[in-house]
Parts: structure tokens; sequence; C-alpha cells
């Protein structure tokens, strides 16, 4: 990407009730090759901020209605950073203390330089792009500590809690959201046989066969071992039972093989479904917890195959005055 092209990117926002002032801001950045808005006011520069994520506000201090101390206040008790330059005429630096301190990140008084305006306006881009880039590294970072390096999958870290929203967004929209747990049969004979690499890599190809198979809504993880959880959201029985012998089926079929190692291997899975329309309210470790239950009825049936588990009948009315009880007893 070319320099002009990158600075063409880049929107700033003039806030500023004199005409002249923005005419003046608006001729000298767009010469500069930026993006230039403007607005004549507090409440209308909050507006196109929340609609137009400007990299950059120039904001006067001093306007009629909301100011610009308050307009920064404003700015800044939102969850989005914009990189905020106060702009004064005044010659007292009362103003543009409280300005910093209340999160501005630089000041520039009138009469403008225009070499020193433009440097400034640099300055504080660049500034920006470290922050994103830092933002956007800690948000990868985050996302590594949650997922398994093996399997591809999420760990248990962050599951519980993915799981009770999902079971939260249930509730609110009237929606049903399943728990599959699924063990790989016999797979002690796989290391016992082969070697921990091929072991490794067969827990990495299950990973791979889950992600192909779920949509964008579900997510998969690693509970531990050759154990794997899945959660499906919106979705019904029928979909329930469609997915888990699709996926039984896919990792029947699958010939793992990797260097002068190949094996068949077949899973058993066990699966519970929460329907906020006919089952009391409960928490995801119960659910997990049922998904277990019915993943051991399986194995104990021969593997290679699914299991649903069967919601108590004490469960099975929503409106039950003591639900806590029944959780806790359930749970047990």
């Amino acid at each position: 990407m070319g320099e002009l092209e990158k600075l063409g990117e880049r929107q700033i926002l003039i806030v500023d009730d004199d005409p002249d002032n923005r005419r003046f801001l608006e001729r000298v950045l767009t010469k500069e090759g930026y993006s230039v808005k403007s607005a004549i006011s507090g409440e209308e520069a909050l507006n196109v901020i929340k609609s137009e994520s400007p990299h950059l506000v120039l904001l006067d201090v001093n306007m009629p209605g909301i100011g610009g101390l308050e307009t920064l206040q404003h700015l800044r008790e939102k969850e989005d950073y914009v990189s905020v330059v106060l702009v004064t005429g005044q010659t007292s630096t009362s103003d543009m203390v409280k300005g910093l301190d209340l999160g501005a990140d630089d000041y520039i008084k009138k009469p403008y330089n225009y070499q020193e305006l433009a440097a400034r306006v640099r300055a504080k881009l660049r500034i920006k792009d470290l922050n994103d880039e830092l933002k956007e590294a800690n948000k990868r970072l985050l996302e590594l500590v949650d997922i398994d390096d093996l399997t591809g999958l999420y760990n248990m870290r962050s599951l519980y809690d993915k799981l009770d929203h999902e079971i939260d967004r249930a509730l609110r929209f009237g929606q049903s959201v399943a728990v599959i747990m699924m063990d790989m049969d016999n797979f002690k004979s796989v290391n016992d046989k082969h070697d921990h690499l091929f072991g490794s890599y067969v827990l990495t190809e299950v990973g791979n066969i889950i992600r192909d198979n779920i949509r964008r809504v579900d997510f998969g993880a690693r509970y531990g071992g050759d154990e794997f959880l899945v959660v499906l959201t919106q979705t019904s029985l029928e979909g329930v039972q469609f997915f888990t012998e699709r996926l039984r089926r896919a990792i029947e079929g699958f010939d793992f093989r990797k260097d002068e190692y190949s094996m068949k291997l077949t899973s058993s899975l066990g699966f519970a479904l929460f329907d906020p329309e006919s089952c009391a309210e409960i928490d995801g470790r119960t659910l997990v917890k049922w998904a277990d239950r019915a993943l051991y009825q399986s194995k104990e049936n021969g593997r290679n195959r699914v299991t649903q588990f069967q919601v108590p009948d004490e469960m099975s009315e929503p409106r039950i005055a003591d639900r806590a009880t029944l959780r806790k007893k359930l749970s047990n």
C-alpha cells in the first residue's frame, strides 16, 4: 500500500463551531492527504464518531452546548478509543491541563502553525497505529491462551463461561443448546501400537474433523486427553442427532495415516439437549455432566455409538418453584 493511499484511508474529524477555523483545518488536512469530516458541535461530533469511527479528532475546547471538555469526557467513557487533540485560542493552560487529565492525547493553540499542526497530526496517528497493533496483539495472545495447541479447538480455560453465555442466550430467545461429549475408542492402543507422535497426530486430525463439521455459531473444545466437547447452538433434537451421527461416521471412515503408521478408529458420543420450552433452567456444568453420563452409556453399550441423555422427569417442566435445589441434586 502506497503512502498516499494509506493517508487517504485516515479519517480526521474536525469539531469547531467557527466556520473559518473549520475551513482552514479542512484545507490543510485535505492537502496533507487525509479524509476529513466536520462537526459544528459536541452533540454532532458524538454522533459522527459513533457512526464513522475516525482515526483522530481535532476538538475545539470552547463551543456552545456540549463543550470540548465535556465531549472528551463522553468519549473516554466509551470502550472504543479514539485519539483526541484539543484546540484552543486561549493563552491559559488550565483548560489544557484539565483536558489532558480527562484523556486528551495532545493539544494545539490558535493561531495554527501549519507545519506544527501537520506534525502533531502525524505523531498522533503513529501513536494510534502502535496502540491498535498492541490491542490486536493482545487479542491474538488471549486467543492463543484459550486455544489447545494440538487440536486448534478451545481448551477448558474459558469453556464454561462460553457455555453459560449460550444458555443465557437460549433462555432469552427461546432456542435450544446441546452439549456433546466424545471420546476416542481404545485410544490407548494408538500409543501402545505406534508412538506418542502418532497419537498426537490422531488428536490433531480429530480436531480438524470437528472443525470441518461444526457451523460458525458452534464451538468445539478438547476436554482432556482424547475427550472432546462440542456445543451446538440454535439447534433442535433432530439437528443434534444428525450432527452426532455425521461426526461419528466421519471419524469411523477416516484413515489416520502418517509416515509408516496407519489405522482406523472409532468414537463414542453422548449428548444432552437444553430446551428452555421443556426443561427447567440449568447451568453449563450440569449440561456437561449430563452429556458425560450419556457418553458413559455409549461406552458401556459397546462403543462407536451415540446416546442421548434423558432429562429427568422432575426437570421436564420449566416453571418449577425450586430450580436451585434441583440443579444441585442433579449435578451430584
